[in-house]
């Protein structure tokens, strides 16, 4: 058995982490048999070297090995392209034609996004898997194949399966041994060996000098995220190497070429919401109510407390803590204030001294009760309005930061914003 080394370099494989010695280590060991493994991992990851390791340390490395891409074969014509198809199947079928699973009978067939393939296909994937037999597209005959299958996918099967995407049977005949390849954000120290590896490649190819990254230039390719995983950093590797004169690649450099590096740090993102906007609209309201109707009641509870006590001190500072609720903010900004120092607070006897017709009277001068209720209720637009503007100016008008404060898309904010003429 060879070492997880030697294959490294047979089949070109750079990187120490133990994440993905363990996955070659894996593909090793289940190479001699003929169990059907799946390749699991991001997008950009290099799946595809799995297969070609088992496929050439097994038995079958004199056999057929075929490379299917399931998601860049048309729905209508794969199975044509897997299963062959007879004369006159369809329109367009002018002669008989062998499928993958019958030019490949005795080697490997490698079935890149597998989880891109329709539920009918899958049908017919399942039963090669259990019993080897297969049927052409338009023919009866029930044919015999003998091939290994590896899968890869970059989906979450498991979702796939809870949404009916995938069948749950063919998941488990797929994966009877799974093989997972960690991204490149969880190999630190494979990324700056992995942009050496390909800056030479570059180099001898386009016939230049081989570029090379200063200490804070490789601090920063460390801290990127990379979504792309490998065939980005590839890219990123191929442009700089094509285009920088200067051969010392510094972090003012690497930045131009990475791209929204603000936002690929990790987040946590809620993949149930589906309704996009209109959810986000129907919760900037929610929260403008909720705030409405808390104002409202400290409103009450201040006018009560008035009313039963008169303590003018008392009121003063609730009236104050009420203002500096509605303004927001820690620090008291001209509009609190000018708020503050228009503040009228009453004087009012005890409740023992307090008329029925002071207390009317008193209701009719500042409109309480339901008149209150009803005034805040159709000042929904002006609230909405008025924090609009205020995250706006705390953010000195980047809509970006102000979306986020406010919950909304920044492409809502935008709507909010010619809406209103801001």
């Amino acid at each position: 058995m060879e070492s997880i080394q030697a294959i490294k370099q047979r089949f070109g494989i750079i990187g120490n982490d133990p994440k993905l010695n363990r996955s070659i280590e894996k593909a090793i060991q289940v190479a001699p048999t003929d169990i059907s493994v799946l390749v699991t991992g991001e997008s950009g990851v290099g799946k595809e070297s799995i297969p070609k390791i088992i496929h050439q340390l097994s038995h079958r490395k004199h056999g057929k090995y075929i490379a299917v891409n399931c998601g860049a074969i048309p729905e209508g014509t794969i199975d044509s392209e897997l299963f062959g198809h007879e004369k006159g199947a369809f329109t367009g079928a002018t002669a008989t034609r062998s499928g993958y699973f019958e030019v490949a009978d005795g080697g490997t067939i490698f079935l890149d996004e597998v989880g891109e393939l329709p539920l009918t296909t899958q049908v017919r994937l399942l039963r090669v898997l259990e019993n080897g037999e297969f049927i052409k597209v338009g023919s009866s005959k029930v044919q015999k194949t003998d091939v290994r299958i590896v899968a890869a996918t970059n989906v979450n099967m498991f979702d796939a399966i809870k949404k009916e995407k995938f069948r749950e049977d063919l998941y488990y005949r797929l994966s009877t041994i799974e093989i997972n390849l960690p991204p490149l954000r969880e190999r630190k120290e494979d990324i700056h060996l992995l942009f050496r590896k390909f800056a030479s490649d570059f180099a001898l190819k386009y016939k230049m000098p081989t570029v090379k990254l200063s200490d804070d230039a490789i601090h920063l390719l460390l801290k990127f995220r990379w979504n792309g995983n490998i065939r980005q950093l590839r890219n990123v590797a191929e442009q700089i190497s094509v285009l920088e004169q200067n051969r010392t690649i510094n972090p003012e450099t690497l930045q131009n070429y990475l791209p929204n590096i603000g936002n690929n740090l990790p987040a946590v993102v809620n993949n149930s919401k589906s309704e996009g906007d209109f959810s986000s609209e129907r919760e900037i309201l929610y929260k403008v109510l909720f705030d409405m109707k808390s104002d409202l009641n400290d409103l009450k509870k201040l006018t009560m407390k008035l009313m039963e006590t008169g303590n003018t001190s008392d009121v003063q500072k609730d009236n104050e803590n009420l203002i500096q609720k509605i303004y927001g903010g820690d620090d008291k900004d001209e509009e609190f204030e000018a708020a503050v120092e228009d503040l009228e607070v009453l004087s009012i006897p005890q409740q023992s001294e307090t008329s029925e017709q002071s207390i009317s009277d008193l209701e009719d001068k500042y409109h309480f009760a339901e008149e209150i209720e009803e005034e805040e209720t159709l000042s929904l637009h002006d609230k909405e309005l008025e924090l609009i503007k205020k995250s706006l100016e705390r953010h000195s008008g980047k809509r970006k930061l102000a979306a986020a404060e406010l919950g909304i898309s920044e492409r809502t904010l935008y709507r909010k914003i010619k809406q209103f003429d801001l």
